[in-house]
């Protein structure tokens, strides 16, 4: 069976982000006064084959752990939803 795997990886609270305040910056110049930080983070979609739903829960967040997140600075949610 095919699953969308959708990868939400951001830096954790403690890691400074100079390129949310970069954003943060740039949308104050734009008039947007009433934005008080931003958090940049990454979007991955990934299409997997597994048996269920909790299998292709597991490969994810394996591959997560060994790629596509830094676990010391970055934090990662998925959600798995039927292709």
């Amino acid at each position: 069976m095919t699953f969308t795997a959708a990868v939400i990886v951001s830096l954790k609270p403690t890691v400074l982000d100079a390129q949310g305040d970069t954003v943060r910056a740039g949308l104050h110049r734009l008039g947007y006064q009433g934005v008080q930080s931003a958090r940049v983070g990454k979007y991955i979609e990934l299409q997997l084959e597994a048996a269920d739903a909790e299998e292709a829960r597991r490969q994810a967040e394996r591959m997560c752990a060994d790629l596509l997140a830094n676990p010391i600075i970055e934090n990662y949610t998925v959600q798995v939803t039927p292709a």
